[in-house]
């Protein structure tokens, strides 16, 4: 694995201690990506790990491919901001769901270029705002932590020559990559006078409306026709819409094309009312206004316009269409220069500006053509003025959000960004309970060769493995290192049955793979949900998807054959374990397509302890006393009556939203078909279940259970 700005050997300031003299360590690795974090790549001497006896985990085997978690934050962009989709429209970021395709970039050959890319996860957070201005207008509101892509490389938006915050930050020096946005647009998305507009370039670009006599012998007729055929489906509907709008009926059906031209569709209507009403709408006014402008360049475009080997004309033969073609043009300030054919009457308005001028014609007229907007395959070469003329602090914190996407980037406001990896919540081992365990991140680089060799002993009784008892395996050095494809290619080949818990959407990555190895042994998924309320879970797991995120990761999980297991945990005592908060999370769980939970009430081992009861302070100073109640001393579980009197709570609502585990009971035991691994009565289990009450009772425990991570 290569990673820009690594710095290899131990760093006494930042390692564990003694890791220096950890043995099977190769080197330590830090880089601006994931700044303030060092990677202590290890060869491990063992990769199955079995759980102590005393244990109350239903589970005997455990796989830890790293060691502390690197969900540090560093969040991001306001939920305003713009993002390219791969149809080349822009969203805004809210907008922006996981599994939608949007564009990136990567280095193919000599050039950077546009590439199409899949959002693989998305995460909110609260932080500072700061405000990135651009020579041409355009203006990013995004954290400090944000990185954009400059013509000396990746910087941070703020940060500092030296000391604890040094790294690379943006200056009135750096200019960005991409094409940038320019002023904010401020019009209404359909004002009546953009829909004029629209209707007019379109029906005078590309329409027919004519008006005859008759004459059939008998009496003489007035004929009123209008048509309006088109190749492309979007602007015709757009236009059908529009005129319904009108009130004015058309209908649809096949026009008739020569042998070879792609099918056309035709608009019709005969009726002389219709029609009139339509050549009024058409009129060109005398004052123009912005709207009516940028409907008109929009409607003109899907008529007659083209953009090829990104080129965008407009072309046409009539001389007053043709003046406001460059009317509009100007209008918005862009650069146009009119070109006439030598054999024809057509002449076209040629844009000028390269992409960052196509980008900002197709956001002002909003044509109705998707092909058009197309930029894959393009350089991302800048022509527009991006370089930074200000990075104002603005003092204050906002709501923010972050994705992750394949390529590692995407387009902002017009610009290259760079994204974060998924990000889950913090997890504590037993290393430290902060900082170090945030920044000093053990990865065993080895870890499945090691497993093969494990499963591969004769005394190896293949018993369920569980994967994401310590620390999260699809944690953000995930997306670096990729040690989860081949610990499930390892577990499949020996025919070891294993589950996954996790609390990030990055699982989806591997769903291909884990569909594949369901159908060679039985294969458990769980996801980890603790906190439905979006105002405490963005301050108790400020780095975590949100709920909906991960419910989504359950639906997608589902959708693949899988019976996914939720675990509500951990329930917070005050905070989470009320009647009305339990009932809104297990109808959303439900309504996910999980069909079990595994709650528990709220563990808090030495040293998270710490930290947690640090968190309390700050944010529910109220309830310190309380819990220090509850968790005396070295105590780490609630006390029996609390977990009890929870019980008693829960259960009715598990039957009552049929995720207690009967209906896993409504399902055949026996082998697992292929592809549905995790559809069997014995599946949703961890593992050996370690029964709880009546020895001889069928049914799948949901008691409490023992959380292995703080949340």
């Amino acid at each position: 694995m290569r990673w820009q700005g690594q710095k290899l050997g131990v760093d006494d300031t930042a390692a564990l201690p003694g890791m220096e003299r950890m043995d099977g360590l190769v080197r330590s690795v830090t880089t601006p990506e994931f700044a303030g974090m060092t990677f202590h790549e290890v060869l491990a001497k063992t990769a199955l790990n079995r759980v102590p006896g005393a244990s109350a985990m239903p589970f005997d085997w455990t796989v830890n491919p790293y060691r502390g978690c690197s969900h540090a934050c560093a969040y991001c962009l306001s939920p305003d901001t713009l993002i390219m989709t791969a149809d080349g429209r822009h969203v805004p970021l809210r907008e922006v769901k996981i599994d939608d395709e949007i564009i990136g970039t990567q280095k193919q050959g000599a050039y950077r270029r546009f590439v199409r890319t899949t959002v693989t996860a998305k995460w909110p957070t609260r932080k500072r705002a700061f405000r990135v201005t651009l020579a041409d207008g355009t203006e990013i509101v995004a954290s400090a932590d944000h990185r954009f892509l400059t013509e000396r490389g990746w910087k941070f938006v703020s940060g500092a020559m030296q000391g604890a915050n040094q790294r690379p930050y943006l200056t009135t020096s750096n200019r960005l990559q991409g094409f940038g946005l320019g002023t904010p647009i401020a019009h209404p998305i359909e004002s009546e006078d953009r829909k004029q507009g629209y209707v007019t370039g379109m029906i005078r670009g590309d329409g027919m409306i004519f008006h005859r006599k008759y004459d059939d012998g008998h009496r003489v007729r007035d004929i009123h026709r209008f048509r309006l055929a088109l190749a492309d489906p979007e602007p015709l509907a757009l236009t059908r819409a529009y005129m319904d709008d009108l009130d004015i009926q058309t209908t649809q059906r096949p026009f008739t094309v020569p042998e070879g031209y792609r099918p056309m569709t035709a608009l019709h209507t005969a009726r002389s009312a219709d029609i009139a009403r339509l050549e009024d709408h058409i009129r060109v006014p005398q004052h123009r206004s912005s709207e009516w402008l940028a409907g008109f360049l929009g409607g003109i475009f899907d008529a007659e316009g083209s953009c090829s080997r990104g080129i965008l004309r407009i072309s046409n033969a009539n001389i007053e269409l043709l003046d406001l073609i460059e009317e509009g043009f100007a209008h918005f300030g862009f650069d146009a220069v009119r070109e006439s054919k030598t054999t024809t009457d057509v002449c076209s308005v040629r844009l000028r500006g390269g992409l960052a001028a196509r980008q900002r014609f197709f956001r002002i007229a909003r044509p109705a053509l998707p092909r058009i907007l197309d930029v894959v395959g393009t350089a991302v070469k800048t022509s527009s003025d991006l370089r930074v003329i200000a990075v104002e602090d603005l003092g204050y914190e906002i709501d923010m959000i972050d994705i992750s996407t394949g390529t590692g980037d995407f387009i902002a406001n017009g610009v290259v960004s760079h994204n974060c990896f998924a990000r889950k919540t913090h997890e504590y081992l037993d290393l430290d309970s902060g900082a170090d365990f945030d920044s000093q991140i053990v990865v065993k680089i080895n870890v499945a060769d090691v497993l093969r060799s494990e499963l591969r002993r004769g005394s190896w009784a293949r018993e369920p493995v569980m994967l994401g008892t310590n620390t999260d395996p699809y944690q953000r050095a995930e997306g670096r290192y990729r040690l989860m494809p081949d610990i499930i290619d390892a577990l499949a080949e020996n025919r070891t049955p294993f589950s996954i818990l996790t609390k990030g959407t990055l699982l989806r990555r591997d769903l291909p793979l884990l569909t594949d190895a369901a159908k060679e042994v039985r294969v458990t998924l769980a996801m980890s949900i603790a906190v439905f309320d979006d105002a405490l879970q963005r301050s108790l797991e400020p780095g975590t998807p949100t709920a909906e995120a991960r419910l989504d990761t359950v639906r997608a999980a589902t959708a693949a054959g899988f019976r996914v297991t939720v675990f509500l945990m951990p329930i917070l005592p005050h905070l989470t374990d009320s009647v009305a908060a339990l009932d809104h999370a297990l109808g959303r769980i439900r309504a996910a397509g999980a069909t079990r939970v595994v709650y528990g009430a709220l563990h808090l081992r030495p040293g998270a302890k710490e930290w947690f009861l640090q968190w309390l302070e700050r944010e529910h100073p109220e309830l310190v006393s309380s819990y220090r109640g509850l968790y005396p001393g070295v105590s780490a579980q609630a006390p029996q009556a609390y977990r009890r009197w929870l019980g008693k709570r829960v259960q009715p609502l598990l039957r009552m939203h049929r995720l207690d585990g009967w209906d896993e009971d409504d399902h055949p035991r026996g082998r697992p078909q292929p592809g549905l691994a995790a559809r069997t009565a014995t599946t949703p289990r961890l593992g050996p279940v370690r029964t709880t009450g009546s020895a001889a009772s069928a049914r799948p425990s949901v008691a409490p259970a023992s959380e292995p991570t703080l949340f």
